[in-house]
């Protein structure tokens, strides 16, 4: 069955250029909380056990993932019946800014669980505003043009969250000896590195930043029309789900590019959120050393988008996810075989006396250049696979839809960190745990193949 056609009306180009700063106004939160800064300052400093911070952090985000994935889908299916999105995105964005600003209080030695529920409440209305923003995607623009301004958006979002890295690292984040940054100035405002007051300041310039924005998409983005009311809208969007997920098995080239999706974004998931601490661990970086190969991936990410958003215009979604995949299987092939000294197994030697600067070995050197390749590949794969998702679908089921590639971005999205953990506990080897990574794409790739393009596409 082939998606519905429906004519597009013209978007006015600030309307576009709105729905795309959504993605700039909320990478931040993504890079600088979850991720570089304030994360691995809530394990090896607020907690007064890193083992414990580890586990804390873990369970927070397993506990978000798991809330996106079951109430996802059916926000979406409201979201079909009620009509308009941003009274969604406003009402979740509200949580998150609120939930960021409290970070604030995530003093060292204070309790770890009222900062692990703010940290996941605001991850789940982080994801909830993403699902009603992408639902918005196919009444903007053509099909022909999706896949270009979902790849300069998903750019938008990196060179966002570089900006604020970079400030944070350069002005902010000092060390707690020398009470200095990176650039050998004392942080600005007059926060205490001692305090933590660096990184607990993340939470509230990411809401500033989400909050200042976001308001283009408000102003100059087109909505979808009135529907019902909420209550009835809960009653129909439900059994809409229900009939959707019945549907959906029906229309296998969806369901089969669901289900590659799942398997490969699990991968590109948990590469992303171990790769910095598999090279903290290997070469001893430091927290300076692992934001500043965030700067880098974000830099050629921002180039890999803009690349990316042409040839998803010329040759397809598919076809940039498919070059994705493979350019991140050979990067991860070669993070896994560069250690200390060498790189492809200890088939190239590099030999080398650390030059104690930044990534001073021959050997990290190496593994940044296969992080270039992680850079170049992680935007697109998610953008385009945004842009296939959008062309596959009509834009009056692009909600329930949408809520459905959200459930298949986070349902299993706790097994591929679960299979690096568990092959490392069991070998000793964390380089072996991260190969695991290898099969996620390999499998994903092998059943994105095998899926049409539009994914709704009748062969």
């Amino acid at each position: 069955m082939m998606a519905d056609t429906m004519v597009v009306q013209r978007t006015p180009r600030r309307g576009v250029w709105g729905w795309m700063f959504f993605d700039w106004a909320a990478q931040p939160f993504f890079t600088v909380v979850t991720t570089f800064i304030f994360g691995p300052y809530f394990v090896a400093r607020m907690a007064t056990d890193p083992a414990m911070g580890q586990a804390a952090w873990g369970y927070g985000i397993a506990a978000a993932g798991l809330v996106i994935a079951i109430l996802s889908p059916v926000l979406g299916s409201i979201a079909d019946q009620t009509g308009p999105r941003k009274p969604w995105i406003a009402f979740f964005a509200a949580i998150k800014i609120i939930c960021l600003c409290l970070l604030w209080y995530a003093e060292p030695g204070s309790p770890l669980v009222p900062i692990v529920l703010l940290f996941s409440l605001a991850s789940v209305a982080a994801e909830f505003s993403i699902v009603f923003n992408d639902s918005m995607m196919p009444r903007l623009v053509s099909k022909e043009e999706i896949g270009k301004i979902s790849n300069i958006a998903w750019g938008l979002g990196y060179l966002g969250g570089m900006i604020v890295l970079i400030f944070v690292v350069g002005f902010l984040a000092a060390s707690p000896e020398t009470g200095k940054t990176i650039i050998g100035a004392a942080p600005l405002f007059g926060l205490d590195p001692v305090a933590g007051e660096d990184a607990r300041a993340t939470g509230p310039i990411s809401a500033l930043w989400y909050l200042i924005f976001i308001l283009p998409m408000f102003f100059f983005t087109p909505d979808s029309g009135k529907g019902i009311a909420i209550r009835p809208a809960v009653r129909l969007g439900l059994s809409e789900l229900k009939s959707t997920i019945g549907e959906v098995r029906q229309r296998t080239g969806i369901f089969r590019f669901l289900v590659a999706r799942m398997i490969y974004q699990d991968g590109v998931n948990a590469l992303l959120g171990l790769g910095g601490a598999f090279a903290a661990a290997m070469f001893g970086w430091s927290i300076t050393e692992i934001g500043i190969y965030g700067i880098i991936l974000n830099v050629v990410a921002i180039f890999g988008c803009l690349v990316a958003s042409r040839l998803d215009t010329s040759f397809g979604s598919k076809v940039v996810v498919v070059v994705s995949l493979v350019l991140l299987t050979i990067a991860t092939i070669g993070i896994v075989s560069t250690g200390p000294g060498y790189t492809l197994f200890g088939l190239w030697q590099m030999p080398g006396v650390d030059t104690n600067g930044l990534f001073g070995t021959p050997a990290e050197k190496a593994y940044i250049a296969f992080g270039l390749l992680v850079g170049i590949a992680f935007g697109p794969v998610q953008a385009s696979s945004r842009s296939y998702m959008a062309r596959s679908v009509s834009a009056d089921e692009a909600g329930r839809y949408f809520g459905l590639y959200a459930l298949s971005g986070r349902a299993t999205s706790f097994v591929a960190p679960f299979a690096v953990a568990t092959v490392t506990a069991l070998s000793g080897s964390p380089r072996l745990g991260m190969a695991m990574i290898i099969i996620f794409f390999a499998v994903g790739l092998a059943v994105l193949l095998r899926t049409p393009y539009p994914a709704d596409e009748v062969k």
